[in-house]
């Protein structure tokens, strides 16, 4: 069995969220176009007879029990499908905040999920490795090539890799788990009539390359699911009031279901400055300047 290495879990953002329909089952069905961070959880693996989790790093606590962790969850999905799958023991590290709207858990699993098919040398196209995806999580299929696309259905309707500049951020979370059933709970009631156009297509289409056009198609698409969460926890809209009142901003957002939002910038050291100021007066947030792509 070759050696596997440690993989990256990068987070993931939603720069834009539409809820465009909910099924006869009761889920709801998404236009998002997704990027990826620079910053992440670190996910290693060790081949071993039995299968097995460990985790640590600054928000392990948060984490939850490791029987439900979707890195268990993702290794026995695949087993299932795979006949003589070799497992053994993973080490996460933690470092994303939890229930955040970043797709930490997902992004950690579609990361065991590649170690794993390294180790036995199961191409990363393999059906059976994206069915593995969709069973463990919405949010799974996305994260397992973290590449910019456009995300449909409940997850499950992926675009092609879509050619975007790398976009200089920040990102910040208050520290507050928002949890995303009671964000879709709470939906209903801050609906609107929208007859708007959903245009995540257009990323598809359209190929921009420069950071001012993708601001601009970005800027009247919002996130259906910022002010449900906003209700949940007020101090998202102070995050939100906090980066736009940076005069270096061009653009900020909520990602997925909260709580975690995001500036964009114009450089990366105008991010990197805006992030200092804004730990400086929230020592107590998450605040990390990265690019997306």
């Amino acid at each position: 069995m070759p050696a596997a290495r440690a993989e990256r879990a990068p987070a993931k953002i939603n720069l834009t969220l539409r809820v465009v329909g909910r099924r006869a089952d009761g889920y709801h069905e998404l236009e998002s176009l997704v990027v990826f961070a620079a910053v992440g959880d670190t996910l290693s693996f060790a081949p071993a007879r039995a299968l097995a989790l460990t985790v640590n790093g600054p928000t392990a606590a948060a984490s939850g029990s490791i029987g439900e962790n979707l890195v268990l969850k993702a290794a026995r999905a695949l087993a299932e499908r795979v006949d003589g799958l070799k497992l053994g023991r993973f080490t996460l590290t933690k470092r994303l905040p939890v229930a955040a709207g970043i797709g930490g858990g997902s992004s950690d699993a579609a990361a065991a999920l590649r170690l794993i098919a390294r180790a036995n040398r199961i191409a990363l196209d393999d059906p059976r490795l994206m069915e593995a995806a969709r069973v463990s999580g919405a949010d799974v299929p996305v994260c397992l090539v973290p590449r910019a696309r456009v995300m449909r259905g409940i997850g499950e309707i992926l675009s092609d890799p879509l050619a975007l500049p790398k976009l200089p951020a920040v990102l910040v979370n208050p520290r507050v788990a928002v949890p995303t059933k009671d964000v879709f709970a709470a939906l209903a009631g801050h609906r609107k009539e929208q007859n708007e156009i959903v245009r995540g297509a257009a990323f598809e289409s359209r190929p921009r390359s420069r950071l001012s056009d993708v601001i601009g198609a970005l800027a009247d698409q919002p996130n259906d699911l910022e002010a449900p969460a906003v209700a949940i926890a007020p101090v998202i809209a102070q995050v939100l009031a906090d980066l736009r009142a940076l005069r270096s901003c061009r653009l900020a957002r909520m990602s997925g279901s909260g709580a975690t939002c995001f500036g964009l910038f114009g450089t990366a050291p105008a991010a990197a400055t805006a992030a200092r100021a804004l730990r400086a007066r929230h020592p107590d947030w998450w605040v990390r300047a990265t690019k997306l792509g």
